[in-house]
């Protein structure tokens, strides 16, 4: 392939704020009380299994990222692993999962962020500045994503204060029911809300020295993340008690209330719209690559396999996730939408895992067990969603699948 290619500019600290950005994003304002309405006081064994399956997912994706750096995350180590179709079906569910939370991120910050009534075009407004950024080149999303995960830690230490003011006072973690498949739910639901370490796998070309910088960025991120949602899941039960936060809208907001601290209620209502925006923004850089490396490699329409002279960054690939994720938010009910998304992910994960688990001994990082736990927990978290959920992500994988049948290409473009 001639002509203007992505390169590589990104060093660990870019690489990490993505992957921070990515993770601790609005699921860290939300998932709580869906996680204890399903375990109630099992809530930390949930973010513990949680807290696993991620790693051990984690480390298939460093792992693959230091042998195959290239854009295109699990898309490309399925390929490279396991063959066209296996690389297909992970990138298919990567897109179409994050599509749907391209939409949910816009409608959160607008949620937060917008006068009431008009949540929906504030939410375009920020797609279409976030695309941009993306546009500028990948040292201005880095340099955003820095910013925005500075504001959403300190807004978060204000919190994470107030909870311990609350302590001596608290509900404590005793009460609600729980049961295994309820604590099982509230993994799925968990590692949901912090397993974006994948955005660094899918800007691979563009990290230095990436067998090196990507391995540790994406441990070192999942670090970060994990310290944050362990500390904030435990001051919650403490404080609120389970059946307290499960009833809870906003629970950081319930946490700051319980100490009285009505003051730093803007602080919250700052923090979950600076962390929907990074989530945001690292997911449209995310989903440009994937596309784009897709398409270089025939699964996708080859027109959106295009670097921009100057700026190097796949901008027709971008200007296409944007636009689609603005149509859904200003046109769609995404309360019924991102059902499929869920699935859609742990497809992903899934085949990264079985391709970490093919590699040879000249190219593991990591014992083989943790691959394999990392694929087995990916299963059983899939086993555990909603049959709705279930039912139309797989249908959305196999309308991929069908459209791959009848309009891919025979030979694909070659990267340089």
């Amino acid at each position: 392939m001639t002509g203007p290619t992505l390169q590589r500019r990104l060093g660990l600290g870019d690489a990490i704020a993505i992957g921070l950005g990515s993770m601790i994003g609005a699921g860290v304002f939300a998932v709580f009380a869906p996680a204890a309405q399903a375990a109630g006081a099992g809530l930390l064994v949930g973010l513990a299994i949680a807290a696993v399956v991620a790693f051990a997912n984690a480390t298939s994706t460093a792992q693959l990222a230091a042998a195959h750096p290239v854009a295109g995350g699990a898309w490309a180590y399925g390929r490279a692993e396991l063959g066209p179709w296996a690389g297909f079906v992970a990138g298919w569910g990567f897109v179409i999962g994050k599509l749907a939370s391209c939409a949910a991120m816009a409608m959160t910050f607008a949620a937060y962020a917008a006068p009431a009534g008009f949540e929906r075009p504030v939410a375009v407004a920020a797609v279409a500045a976030l695309t941009i950024v993306n546009l500028l080149g990948v040292t201005r999303t880095a340099r955003l994503t820095r910013i925005l995960v500075v504001i959403v830690l300190l807004c978060l230490a204000v919190v994470v204060a107030a909870g311990a003011v609350s302590l001596p006072t608290g509900a404590g973690w005793t009460g609600g029911e729980i049961s295994p498949y309820g604590v099982l739910q509230s993994a799925g639901l968990i590692f949901f809300a912090f397993a974006g370490y994948a955005r660094i796998a899918t800007m691979g070309e563009e990290v230095r020295d990436p067998a090196r910088t990507i391995p540790r960025a994406i441990l070192g991120a999942f670090a970060g993340a994990l310290t944050v949602y362990a500390v904030l899941a435990v001051l919650c039960l403490l404080v609120l008690g389970p059946e307290r936060l499960a009833a809870a809208s906003a629970p950081l907001a319930e946490l700051v209330s319980a100490a009285g601290w009505e003051w730093a209620q803007p602080v919250v209502r700052v923090a979950a719209a600076a962390a929907s925006l990074g989530a945001l923004l690292a997911l449209i850089a995310g989903i440009g690559r994937t596309s784009f490396a897709m398409s270089r490699g025939g699964d996708l329409p080859g027109f959106f396999a295009a670097v921009h002279p100057s700026r190097h960054t796949p901008y027709r690939a971008e200007i296409a996730v944007g636009a689609i994720v603005m149509v859904a938010v200003a046109l769609v009910d995404l309360r019924g939408a991102i059902g499929f998304s869920s699935l859609g992910v742990l497809v992903y994960y899934l085949v990264a895992n079985i391709a970490a688990l093919r590699q040879d001994a000249a190219h593991r990082r990591f014992p083989r067990a943790l691959a394999a736990l990392g694929a087995a927990g990916c299963a059983v978290l899939a086993v555990t969603l909603p049959w709705q959920a279930a039912l139309a992500g797989a249908g959305v994988l196999a309308l991929g699948v069908v459209l791959r049948l009848m309009f891919g290409r025979r030979s694909p473009t070659r990267a340089a």
